[in-house]
């Protein structure tokens, strides 16, 4: 495995052996396989040779055990870190800890907005594991149920990232969220969740299932001026776009403006835990585009560009990719083809995610037999790595319900 240690590997080859085991295997102390293990020592070259050979490692401990002593440092004080933080862990959260904690939490949700998910997963998951040291120890009430409210919007981040990442792990991370704000009673995570959940049915194609979740998240907030309905009225309106209810779509639109006027300009912003009108504009542009109402999918579009800083890269990329869907449904096939072509290529590769790229197919699977050799409907294809004249045959095309966007 790249990267690994000697102690990281000797972990892992010894398996569900024990420490005697691999001591008498190896003749020599169980102890010092211990010290092995925990970095706390170095082998001397007959051992990691006896190692080696004792778990059928085919010399990649002893590989390891040539590596230069500066990574005999290194280990040491990884294994020191963890101990101090086992230590700081093992007592109750002060004021100023909870609230790094929250902090945390936020700084997370606003990198959501600009760091390749690739990125943001490992670091999220260092931080979740660090904090979940936490959750073991008795703390004041006051506390643990901040403790509860960070879990449960951590966890909500670990489901969107690997949403976004194309992961059906991400169901099982709305379970976990859901649970830990519902034992503290906090309507507005509440909310906030199943409003994100409900994007992860929308882009599965289930889309009453995402109306149903985006109604509870409403429901939930009880009038709350929270940015749970801010997100779940736009999310509802565009899955009633897609099933074609125009009457149903514009109401949730409606109920959507309503939902970011009421919020806290402190929640305006660019974050997994806000909304801002340059949201709104971009899923109101989807669901015009959805039901081919283009002019009225064009103002939003060009105000959401407006609006967008250059570093969101993604929902920049799925509003071009709207505005291109409207020129195909206008029956501008090879401009429509161009403009996609364009906003994929001008993207940076890291932010070439699962979901763009499949939005990108979806409007190139649209295009009619009779249009395919158009110079730029092949380009486009080319940048899609897509034959010529192709379909997309990718996982998840399920065209029972026309799907877009973020």
């Amino acid at each position: 495995m790249e990267n690994e240690t000697f102690a990281q590997a000797l972990r892992r080859y010894r398996g569900v052996l024990s420490l005697r085991d691999v001591a008498r295997l190896a003749t020599c102390g169980k102890s010092y396989v211990g010290d092995l293990e925990a970095g706390r020592r170095r082998p001397s070259p007959t051992i990691a040779v006896a190692l080696d050979n004792a778990l059928h490692a085919g010399g990649h401990l002893v590989e390891l055990a040539s590596v230069p002593a500066t990574a005999n440092v290194l280990e040491k004080a990884a294994a020191l870190q963890q101990g101090l933080d086992r230590h700081v862990a093992a007592g109750p959260l002060s004021e100023a800890g909870v609230e790094d904690w929250e902090y945390t939490a936020e700084r997370h949700g606003r990198a959501t907005r600009y760091r390749p998910d690739e990125q943001l997963l490992p670091d999220l998951v260092d931080d979740f594991t660090a904090l979940r040291r936490h959750l073991g120890h008795r703390h004041p009430p006051p506390v643990r149920r901040r403790l509860a409210v960070v879990t449960a919007r951590m966890s909500g981040l670990m489901a969107l990232t690997l949403l976004k990442a194309g992961e059906p792990a991400a169901r099982t991370w709305w379970r976990t969220a859901r649970q830990f704000a519902a034992a503290v009673e906090d309507r507005s995570t509440m909310s906030w969740l199943y409003a994100q959940e409900a994007y992860q049915l929308y882009y599965g194609g289930d889309l009453y299932g995402a109306v149903e979740l985006a109604l509870r998240s409403q429901h939930l907030a009880g009038g709350l001026p929270c940015v749970g309905p801010a997100l779940a009225a736009p999310l509802q309106a565009r899955a009633h776009a897609a099933l074609h209810q125009t009457d149903e779509a514009a109401a949730a639109l409606a109920r959507a403006q309503t939902a970011l006027d009421r919020l806290d300009p402190t929640e305006q912003i660019a974050s997994a835990f806000g909304y801002s009108e340059s949201q709104l504009r971009f899923h109101s542009g989807n669901a015009w585009t959805h039901l081919a109402q283009t002019e009225r999918a064009r103002e939003d579009h060009e105000r959401a560009l407006e609006l967008y800083p250059l570093s969101e890269h993604t929902d920049r990329a799925l509003v071009q990719l709207d505005q291109a869907a409207c020129l195909n449904a206008d029956g501008e096939t090879a401009a429509a083809a161009a403009h996609a072509a364009a906003a994929l290529t001008a993207l940076p590769a890291a932010h070439r995610s699962a979901l763009i790229i499949y939005r990108a197919r979806e409007l190139a699977a649209t295009v009619p037999r009779a249009r395919r050799a158009l110079p730029e409907v092949r380009e486009l294809h080319d940048v899609l790595a897509l034959p010529a004249g192709g379909e997309d045959t990718g996982h998840g095309a399920d065209r029972a319900g026309d799907r877009a966007g973020r």
